[in-house]
């Protein structure tokens, strides 16, 4: 029963309209819950990737620092080297000059010694007894072969290297490689 202007009370299993009851749509969108979330996620993002930068920059500027200190001392031993090297070099050459001198000398004195030279027919010549004086007292102590043992060839200054046939072989293993894995590509792609 009814009184006055209100309506009857809608029963809850009542159709409201010709297709059953109307889908109630809720508002689109994040609730407030979800909004702080995202936002929280995003600071600790940004946060953590701000003080990696940091880290990892610091990291790089100490590796650079390293990096030149490690390239300043090589310098450094390379120098020292090459200071003992020419020292090597002048020691080596004033030996050979001091041997090259006390040769020259014993060769000169031999020669003075021979009283056949010039000393009629069929004497030997001069160069003759230089020859067999030089012979003599020349040595083969092998300090000459030092000397040119130690030098470097400066054709070969720049060390070590790859040589053709390591190279060859480097792109011979290469290219079978590339064919072995395109084979068994074809293979498997049918």
């Amino acid at each position: 029963m009814a009184f006055g202007n209100s309506a009857p009370d809608a029963s809850p299993y009542a159709d409201e309209g010709p297709y059953g009851t109307p889908v109630v749509h809720k508002k689109a969108g994040l609730t407030r819950r979800g909004k702080v979330a995202i936002a929280v996620a995003g600071v600790a993002v940004v946060g953590g990737g701000t003080i990696w930068f940091q880290v990892h920059s610091a990291a790089v500027a100490k590796d650079e620092k390293e990096a030149a200190a490690l390239q300043l001392q090589m310098k450094k031993l390379e120098l020292e080297e090459m200071k003992i090297r020419n020292e090597q070099a002048s020691s080596d050459k004033k030996a050979a000059t001091a041997s090259a001198e006390k040769i020259q000398a014993a060769v000169d004195n031999c020669v003075k010694d021979s009283s056949q030279i010039g000393k009629g027919y069929g004497s030997p010549l001069r160069s003759a007894v230089v020859a067999d004086c030089k012979r003599q007292y020349e040595t083969t102590d092998g300090s000459g072969m030092q000397a040119a043992g130690s030098t470097q060839d400066a054709g070969n200054a720049g060390g070590g290297g790859i040589n053709s046939p390591a190279l060859l072989g480097l792109v011979a293993g290469g290219g079978l490689a590339v064919a072995v894995f395109a084979r068994k590509g074809k293979k498997a792609d049918t």
